[in-house]
């Protein structure tokens, strides 16, 4: 199985220059493809350019621009092609799936903060002073960056990376691993239930409260953003220091706030994986649920619209993203094919709504968001507990209908 490892690097000064000048001048490199995929479709004979017509270019690019292209790695560069070719592959499979398309866009200096090495030993090689006690990546251009190795890596090295994250650099290596050992069975089973009140509710009753990491930095990071507006909006180069100072605090604002939020899923996560065998969950998806409400015209009034609750829609829209739960499902996944557990995602369509004593469906038997109140039976619960509890049902019925 492919695993992946992310370790904080501690560059020098000179290095840090040196990692900003390979992604400022991948980020054209991969502007100028776009840009000739962009003129051969406009073009009346409608030409499709491929990634190995693009590839076959770089030998000519590096030899006419070598203080800038050709100090880099020619298989980095291929990298950076061949992930542009996967974003239109994905455009096009969008485009005849009917979907949202998002036609890949040029992107900006700040906006491009990943270089991808494809194999270890060509461009970069990571712990290149194996016998030292500090952990080194080498790249190419580069030279030797001291790396936070906070824990082992096991296996082959496939591919490297560097990603930069506001100020700091990380590296990420993709390994190549063997199936590892699955966790001893535990005979339980459970369902769990993502809701708005609570980050998640099981069939055992229990809740996990949700951390709301956004909400808690709300209040800095809106000052942070109006010390910002303060600021003409300028290119990197153009910023003077105290503009770059506030751009630097609402990206730190809003990094911490991200890894407080992958921490919480990760430990979640691993509490479920550790204690049950079987997880079912709801198939959400998450883009639908954070969706803005269609604007419906008003017949009586010419140009006006009719309510739709926008305003209360962008609260709940707010928790739903601050909550993570497309992340969190993305982890528990990954965590569970690791220790050789079963997750099975079901159908959410009436998962509260339904009684798990008689099995009556109805919308008045949830009157409120956290109550639950069968008008057949006369059974009450909470809400969420019920949800989990007939998600249970679901995905056990799945599990014996398709055996592992």
């Amino acid at each position: 199985m492919i695993r992946a490892y992310k370790f904080l690097m501690r560059p020098t000064t000179g290095q840090q220059g040196a990692l900003a000048a390979m992604l400022a001048d991948h980020c054209p490199l991969c502007n100028g493809a776009l840009q000739e995929r962009r003129d051969a479709w406009r073009h009346t004979s409608k030409t499709s350019v491929k990634y190995g017509g693009q590839s076959a270019q770089l030998k000519d690019i590096r030899a006419f621009d070598p203080e800038r292209q050709g100090r880099w790695s020619f298989s980095s560069q291929q990298a950076t092609l061949r992930r542009l070719d996967k974003a239109f592959a994905a455009f096009f499979r969008r485009v005849k799936a009917g979907e949202v398309p998002g036609c890949p866009r040029f992107r900006g200096v700040d906006w491009f903060d990943t270089v991808d090495f494809p194999r270890g030993g060509d461009g970069c090689r990571w712990d290149s002073t194996p016998h030292h006690p500090v952990a080194r990546v080498r790249f190419q251009g580069v030279g030797h960056v001291k790396v936070n190795r906070h824990r082992p890596v096991a296996g082959r090295v496939k591919t490297v990376s560097v990603k930069r994250e506001g100020r700091r650099w990380f590296v990420v290596l993709t390994v190549e691993q063997g199936r590892p050992e699955p966790l001893p069975e535990t005979g339980s089973v459970v369902g769990i239930d993502l809701g708005i009140a609570s980050f998640l509710a099981d069939s055992d009753g229990t809740f996990v409260p949700d951390p709301r990491h956004d909400r808690k930095a709300a209040a800095r990071l809106k000052a942070a953003q109006q010390g910002l507006a303060r600021f003409p909006r300028r290119r990197a180069r153009d910023r003077t220091a105290n503009h770059q100072r506030a751009v630097d605090k609402v990206a730190r604002l809003h990094g911490k706030v991200r890894r407080q939020r992958l921490d919480h899923a990760h430990k979640t996560a691993l509490g479920l994986v550790r204690a049950h065998d079987v997880i079912a969950h709801e198939d959400l998806k998450i883009r639908d649920m954070s969706r803005a409400p269609a604007s419906k015209p008003d017949p009586e009034m010419p140009g006006g619209f009719l309510p739709d609750g926008a305003a209360a829609k962008a609260g709940l829209n707010q928790s739903i993203n601050d909550a993570g739960r497309g992340v969190f499902l993305t982890i528990l996944h990954a965590k569970a094919e690791s220790a050789g557990r079963e997750v099975i995602a079901v159908n959410p369509r009436n998962t509260s709504r339904t009684c798990p004593q008689c099995g009556h469906i109805a919308a008045e038997n949830r009157p409120t968001r956290e109550e639950f109140h069968c008008v057949a039976c006369g059974h009450t619960a909470h809400a969420d507990t019920v949800a989990a509890t007939n998600v249970l049902r679901a995905g056990l019925a799945r599990h014996h209908a398709n055996p592992a």
